[in-house]
């Protein structure tokens, strides 16, 4: 087939043809099309050749060219696409490295396999060219809700129709048991947009917390609006949620907004998602209270927060208890979910007996080590008392204001604490000494001696050992495995050393080594005030 006047036209026709049929841009098939040309006569003249083709955009007349670049003689390989510059010479008046010399070649005529391998390319592109028009324009659409045709079921996986074209819902981003037969319409959340070999791939959910959220955009107005603002959600698909809003309008009540008249609002919502049960909280940054609504319609008697541990003890009623956990202890994972806290529920009486028996291990502990009566050695607790050396280094009056303690019994409780915390430090240090910790860890200000003998029993024994430590191998702290918080446990955590002490600790051991510049260290404090005042503004 030789490229003639006769079928120039039909060039540029075929190309709006199929630029319409694939809504991908009639430049691109051309574009091919002058490729798969190019191809076709390298294949006539030779592949060493630097042969390009243009087509005129309104004629269709496709030009040959032969392109010649003008290279250093040294650099000379290519004797068909490049020539040095004395070879130019006869074709261009002052030739430099760089310049090109392009001349027109006659056409070719495509045989049977050109023809085939011409249609392969031009294919080729236009595949590619629908996979990039499919990726742009569904990167963008990444985290909204699509409607889409069931097409087939593979593996447990729907594939459907979603107009340009197909996208997969996976079998666990189903709600519970869903089946749909071809021709169902769903509505789907675009969860993630990936740019694959094979093309781009749309992954679709009806599980994620931010499928519900989405829905109740499209329910509510005032949350569209940002009048309301969805603040946290949890789910257990299929079965019940939880989701937290607020309002920045005084005048409008968040859950009542989210209800709709009659339940109109949340109940299309809990159509869409199968009938599952949506309790809607109302936010608030105090987190305990936020725990004690997270947790309806069970009753909450107290709260108590441990924020560095990020877990929160919640006490109810022992017949609030069931109520509070759920089924299959549900409404408590939920809650947990919500307010991204490990909650530990426990009774009025379970708590109870633990304060008591808290109490009793306190009021031994004062017995045995300041050599008191069961009665004074209660009346300590009782006034908040938990250890030797708040006894010891508290301010007088304190403990003058226990019943029967006079200025004398003061003292002698004071001086009785001191000695054996001074015995307890003396032991300590031996042990210490013993495990092998040197003197610059042992005088290092902040570490007491139980917690160097602490280090050197986990094999730190010297300075410049601490100072390779980790924050979170001194304090302790929380990692995230599987979805799942597991405890770290730190050296110094039994001594109730906070994380942001432990960071203090280490790097001022790295400084006093030389490790850190304390200049820079100094600096960095300040770009990172200057960061968080920043946000905070």
């Amino acid at each position: 087939m030789a490229i003639t006047s006769a079928n120039q036209l039909e060039l540029l026709h075929a190309a709006e043809a199929v630029a319409r049929e694939k809504m991908i841009d009639p430049g691109v098939v051309v574009e091919a099309m002058e490729e798969s040309l190019a191809r076709a006569a390298k294949s006539r003249y030779g592949s060493e050749m630097d042969i390009r083709v243009s087509i005129d955009r309104k004629t269709g007349k496709a030009t040959f060219t032969r392109v010649r670049t003008v290279v250093d003689e040294e650099e000379l390989e290519n004797y068909q696409a490049e020539m040095t510059v004395e070879q130019a010479k006869q074709y261009l008046e002052s030739p430099a490295v760089g310049d090109t010399f392009v001349e027109e070649i006659p056409p070719v005529e495509l045989g049977r396999i050109a023809v085939q391998s011409a249609n392969q390319v031009i294919l080729q592109r236009i595949r590619e060219a629908e996979r990039e028009r499919q990726y742009n324009e569904f990167k963008d659409r990444a985290g909204t809700i699509i409607n889409a045709l069931v097409k087939r079921e593979e593996y447990g996986n729907v594939i459907v129709d979603i107009g340009a074209g197909e996208a997969i819902l996976r079998r666990n981003e189903k709600i519970g048991r869903e089946s749909y037969r071809p021709g169902d319409r769903i509505r789907c959340y675009i969860k993630d947009v990936r740019r694959e070999p094979r093309g781009p791939q749309i992954f679709l959910s009806r599980t994620a917390p931010e499928f519900m959220a989405e829905l109740f955009k499209m329910e509510v107005p005032e949350i569209y609006e940002g009048i309301i603002e969805i603040k946290a959600v949890a789910r257990d698909p299929g079965s019940r949620a939880k989701i937290a809003v607020i309002s920045y309008d005084g005048s409008i009540d968040p859950v009542g907004a989210c209800v709709g008249m009659r339940g109109s609002r949340v109940q299309a919502v809990v159509n869409e998602l199968q009938g599952e049960k949506i309790d809607i909280i109302p936010w608030n940054e105090d987190m305990p209270t936020f725990l004690v609504n997270a947790l309806q319609p069970a009753e909450v008697s107290k709260v108590v927060l441990d924020e560095e541990a990020g877990k929160i003890e919640v006490v109810v009623p022992e017949e609030q208890l069931s109520l509070a956990i759920g089924r299959r202890g549900q409404n408590v994972r939920l809650a947990s979910q919500l307010t991204n806290l490990d909650i530990d529920i426990m009774t009025e009486e379970e708590e109870s007996k633990r304060r008591q028996a808290e109490f009793e291990v306190r009021t031994k502990l004062f017995m045995e080590a300041l050599d008191l009566d069961e009665f004074f050695a209660q009346l300590l607790v009782s006034e908040g008392f938990t250890n030797l050396e708040e006894v010891a280094y508290v301010e007088l009056d304190e403990l003058l204001v226990i019943d029967g303690v006079d200025e004398d019994t003061a003292n002698e409780l004071q001086a009785r604490a001191r000695d054996v915390l001074d015995a307890q430090n003396t032991a300590a240090l031996e042990q210490a000494r013993a495990l092998g910790a040197e003197d610059s860890l042992i005088g290092y200000e902040g570490l007491t001696p139980q917690m160097v003998a602490a280090l050197a029993e986990d094999g730190v024994k010297t300075l410049e050992d601490f100072a390779t430590c980790a924050d979170w191998e001194l304090a302790g702290g929380w990692t995230t495995v599987d979805g799942e918080r597991a405890k770290d446990d730190g050296v110094l955590e039994p001594f109730d050393v906070s994380l942001e002490e432990a960071q203090d600790l280490i790097m001022n051991a790295r400084v006093m080594l030389g490790w850190v510049d304390p200049a820079e260290l100094e600096t960095a404090d300040e770009e990172a005030n200057a960061a968080t005042e920043e946000s905070e503004a």
